[in-house]
């Protein structure tokens, strides 16, 4: 009996001792500054959002998030860099829809998509609208598609990089519109955005709150939305369906990521805190006003809907051919 109570100590001992990392992980995390990769430059859409969240982590967790912008190669260099992390919870990155497209376009990342991240929490997603310089002498888009009819493989379409969703939008114009324009792919829609406004390209789809400024102050022209409805913040800007584009459907979204094998007491904590942000009214409101739809859920509705976007995008890109150019 002495024997059997001593083993049942020991086996007790034992599973104490190795639940005390995972329980210290729990009472100590975090106790240093979070980095938060952006892989696009400063003052894009994808940038704005990752600061606003970044900023209401902050103040719950009570450690600094600190903003790490890694642009370059359609979001790959960010990328890159958390898969490369350590799994501890101290460097996250805010995705696009470039996270799925990319293996899809390139079979040489120095990364494996499926396998090296995982999913915090679906933040949000934006519609995009297709804009053209207040000099263009467009202001449809049945007169777009006329022009560069007219004009085949002399117009542009500027990008923030291959893959990214205003990529994916123009070369889905094509293939619907039947038109051979040319893709000019940027480091980050920021400098896309200033090119179209200094008359460089002939058009962008871009999100809907860094574009729509311009458009109200005279220096861009709307011509339409790619969501499935028109946008209250643009009401009298026609959908890519109404403009006579059929199944023209396609919204900017944001996940966030954490390397792969993260614990999942941080991955839990993580995940909370993401919704935490989502759920401020403050928050809500001011995104809300820019157009963002906030999501939020769990990790696992966000790996889902991940997966989803990769096959979604895989079939699209075959079916009509889309290039990574």
């Amino acid at each position: 009996m002495r024997a059997i109570l001593r083993f049942g100590c020991i086996a007790f001992l034992a599973v104490g001792w190795t639940m005390l990392p995972t329980l210290a992980r729990a009472q100590h995390y975090p106790d240093h500054p979070i980095k938060l990769i952006v892989p696009v430059p400063p003052g894009g859409g994808v940038d704005i959002l990752s600061r606003a969240i970044g900023q209401k982590m902050s103040a719950s967790m009570g450690v600094p998030v600190v903003i790490d912008n890694r642009a370059g190669a359609s979001a790959a260099i960010g990328t890159e860099a958390l898969a490369k992390s350590p799994p501890d919870g101290y460097t996250i990155m805010m995705g696009y829809s470039a996270h799925v497209t990319n293996p899809i376009f390139n079979s040489n990342l120095p990364y494996d998509t499926k396998k090296d991240f995982a999913a915090i929490a679906h933040v949000g997603y934006i519609p995009l609208i297709l804009v053209v310089p207040a000099s263009s002498p467009v202001n449809s888009v049945k007169e777009l598609v006329a022009l560069a009819k007219a004009k085949p493989g002399e117009l542009q379409f500027a990008s923030g990089g291959a893959g990214a969703g205003a990529h994916l939008s123009g070369e889905l114009l094509k293939v619907t519109a039947g038109v051979d324009i040319i893709h000019v792919p940027y480091k980050g829609n920021a400098p896309a955005l200033n090119d179209l406004l200094g008359g460089h390209v002939s058009m962008m789809f871009d999100t809907i709150n860094t574009s729509l400024p311009h458009v109200k102050s005279g220096t861009l022209k709307a011509l339409a939305v790619t969501s499935s409805t028109r946008s209250p913040l643009a009401p009298d800007v026609p959908t890519m369906i109404e403009a006579g584009l059929p199944g023209f459907e396609i919204s900017a979204w944001y996940v966030m990521f954490a390397p792969a094998h993260t614990p999942k007491d941080i991955m839990q904590r993580l995940n909370t805190e993401v919704n935490k942000a989502i759920k401020d009214p403050e928050l809500r409101s001011t995104l809300l006003a820019q157009g963002v739809e906030l999501t939020g859920g769990t990790s696992g509705e966000a790996d889902a809907f991940v997966s989803g976007e990769g096959e979604r995008w895989s079939k699209i890109i075959k079916t009509t051919g889309m290039t990574g150019n």
